[in-house]
């Protein structure tokens, strides 16, 4: 079935011939072979073809000058063989022996010569002389070029040659040469010879060697691709399978290893992978079992200290209650003792749940919840706290009225702590709170507008135990763990818990929830960096009171 769906998707993609480029570019990016490959190949086929045509060139060049010379000798030869016989032959003032001798001449030419196609012309000199006609055996005189005819008139003792198209019988036309000459006849004076040959042989032969040299080159470049193949996937596979081997070590599979073969630099390679894999092997599981201790006794020290600390706390209760009939050195230290017991007492509990949270055992207990009326209780039960710190809660909520699967005692205490916080370090200013909602998500966002953080504070703020400004004291008695626990309640829902600060501006959590499945495929509805300072929010951030909407109101998307 795997196989099918494979062959199926690498058709569509060979069919789709516009997703080409992409498809090679990524094979570019990705595959060390395909790159290799692909240029061992250009590089290959480049330099065949340059060298296939320069010897095609080369040949094509060679095999015309040889083909020349035999010509320009023939001619030669026959026109010595036919001024020799001229030279000794004795005609006098017989005009009859004169034309017998030059038909004689036409006859040696012919014979002599290894062409079939030649032709004669006297030249005009201007003096008197015998009155001897020109011929033609097989060569036109429209073949002859002025140019060509020029030279032969003006070297009197030297060849002229040319290239030209010989017509053939079936109308086409072969490539030849022509050979002109000058022949001095006794008592009619010189004579322009041409000679013409046929060089369709040689262009045959020059095709068959083109063709030869083509087939040679694509068969090399076909060898030359095979054994770069053969050569890469040896020396790439190693590299190949390091490269699988590591991402899945990367992945969390501390148990695999390269196979290792032979001594070569691979093979040290592979070796010494395999060495680091089991170092870092073992010393992960060194310290999981670390963790894992550290986990256990944070737990059972957690849970010992329950039972005296109830203890203590129901004395310093007691000792509270009736700090009144001390006198006021003993009242003070009794209220000391009961405020830092119930920090110690919180401090337990923080700790109980950041030990659930790494041992791996804490689970959602979902229900429908509105986040808007979730969020308007919370900011009731703080705003007490906000008034002893002069700072005014507002509430602006657009949307987030209908229920979403969420557990609301995790995500009152995230959001309890995000405006506890905002409250501590907002300098007094007002704090808004913003509930919206989309398609998507449902997301609270807290911000404060104090003295905000350094970049590289933001990025920090979620460790447990950090504190931005350690000489700042604490006036909410928190214990550096509350935000590490919202951010594990936060990615326990499958949401984000997300900050924004800038120094001398102030600060901005948002609480995005998934609508569906634990699942967040969208943007969250509150944006991380607010849109406007608090000089411009005028009367858009008054408190205002939620009252239950009607449900026809609202549809899925939770809009008003």
């Amino acid at each position: 079935m795997a196989a099918t769906t494979a062959t199926t998707a690498t058709v569509a993609v060979l069919r789709d011939w516009r997703g080409w480029p992409t498809m090679l570019g990524t094979l570019w990016r990705r595959s060390l072979r395909f790159r290799t490959l692909s240029i061992t190949l250009l590089a290959t086929s480049l330099a065949i073809f340059i060298t296939c045509v320069t010897m095609a060139l080369v040949i094509q060049n060679d095999l015309f000058i040889s083909r020349k010379t035999v010509a320009l000798e023939d001619a030669r030869r026959a026109v010595d063989q036919a001024q020799r016989i001229l030279d000794v032959a004795e005609v006098g003032d017989d005009p009859a022996a004169l034309s017998s001798l030059w038909a004689g001449i036409q006859d040696t030419l012919a014979r002599t010569s290894s062409t079939d196609q030649l032709a004669g012309y006297k030249i005009d000199t201007g003096a008197d002389t015998a009155r001897l006609n020109g011929f033609e055996a097989g060569l036109n005189e429209s073949l002859l070029s002025p140019n060509l005819r020029a030279r032969v008139v003006k070297l009197d003792d030297r060849q002229a040659w040319q290239s030209v198209a010989l017509p053939v019988a079936d109308g086409a036309a072969v490539p030849g040469i022509v050979v002109g000459q000058q022949l001095q006849v006794p008592e009619a004076g010189p004579f322009e010879i041409y000679f013409a040959y046929d060089l369709g042989d040689a262009d045959q032969t020059l095709v068959f060697v083109q063709r030869t040299l083509w087939i040679a080159g694509i068969g090399l470049g076909a060898i030359v691709a095979a054994i770069s193949w053969i050569v890469l996937r040896a020396v790439a596979s190693p590299i190949v399978q390091a490269a699988e081997t590591s991402a899945r070590l990367a992945a969390g599979e501390l148990g695999v290893r390269i196979d290792v073969h032979g001594e070569d630099e691979l093979a040290v390679l592979g070796r010494s992978f395999n060495a680091m894999a089991d170092s870092i092997e073992a010393q992960i599981k060194e310290l999981g079992e670390l963790s894992m201790v550290q986990q256990r006794f944070v737990s059972d020290v957690s849970h010992e200290l329950r039972t005296p600390l109830t203890t203590i706390r129901l004395a310093a209760d007691m000792l509270n209650d009736q700090r009144e009939e001390f006198d006021p050195t003993t009242a003070r230290t009794a209220e000391l003792l009961h405020t830092q017991v119930q920090r110690f007492e919180t401090l337990l509990s923080d700790l109980l749940e950041i030990s659930r949270y790494d041992a791996g055992s804490v689970q959602l207990e979902l229900e429908a919840t509105s986040l808007a009326h979730l969020a308007e209780d919370i900011i009731d039960q703080m705003r007490p706290l906000a008034e002893g710190h002069g700072t005014e809660l507002r509430l602006v909520a657009p949307g987030g009225y209908s229920p979403v699967d969420m557990d609301p005692r995790r995500v009152r205490r995230v959001l309890r702590n995000l405006i506890g916080n905002a409250i501590e370090h907002g300098e007094g200013r007002p704090v808004v709170i913003t509930i919206d909602s989309n398609q998507h998500a449902v997301a609270a966002g807290v911000r404060d507008f104090g003295m905000g953080m350094e970049p590289d504070d933001a990025e920090r703020v979620f460790d447990r135990f950090w504190r931005a400004d350690p000489s700042r004291q604490r006036t909410i008695g928190g214990t550096g763990l509350g935000l590490s626990i919202a951010l594990g309640d936060a990615t326990l829902h499958g949401g984000t818990l997300a900050v924004w600060s800038e120094l001398g501006v102030g600060t901005n959590f948002v609480l995005t929830i998934p609508r569906h499945d634990g699942v967040l495929d969208g943007p969250s509805p509150v944006p991380i960096e607010p849109q406007e300072p608090l000089a411009e929010l005028g009367d858009a951030t008054q408190p205002i009171s939620l009252a239950e909407p009607p449900p026809e109101l609202f549809d899925e998307s939770d809009r008003s």
